[in-house]
């Protein structure tokens, strides 16, 4: 009887070792360039790290326009952010995973101060971003992608 478990035991776990390995499902940790979904060219350089259990994200460096002036801050922002440099800044927070995406975060716009509801999801085998902020349903927002640097 004893040998008959042990014989069992043995085969189950042969059984368990058998099986394929799944490939680790692709993070949106690590980063990115994001493009301007108006324009279609790189914007800034962004970071996407885990902090708690949540995604977040920080600007690393902006690819300014002959218009703009360097090292912007945040005057239209609230709070703790007000007039803080944006470069460094996070803005993108408390994503967590949701059956294959990330959602129930926040993305901040730091040209308008203004914060938006986010999700994110990946494609292209986790080089490409999907990013969305919207107001109140995902149906009214907009969809920025970046690119894996």
């Amino acid at each position: 009887m004893q040998k008959t478990i042990l014989t069992g035991a043995l085969l189950a776990v042969l059984c368990l070792a058998a099986q394929p390995v799944r490939a680790a499902e692709p993070v949106p940790v690590g980063r990115w360039k994001t493009i301007d979904d108006e324009t279609n060219t790189p914007r800034s350089i962004v970071e996407i790290r885990e902090v708690g259990g949540e995604l977040q994200g920080r600007i690393l460096q902006i690819f300014y326009r002959p218009d703009e002036k360097p090292d912007p801050v945040c005057e239209a922002c609230e709070g703790d952010r007000k007039n803080q440099p944006v470069i460094g800044m996070t803005f993108l927070w408390g994503l967590k995973p949701d059956s294959g995406d990330w959602a129930g975060g926040a993305v901040l716009d730091p040209k308008n101060g203004k914060i938006y509801n986010a999700k994110l999801s990946l494609t292209d085998g986790g080089n490409k971003l999907r990013l969305r902020g919207y107001i109140g349903t995902p149906l009214l927002g907009r969809t920025q992608v970046w690119l894996r640097e």
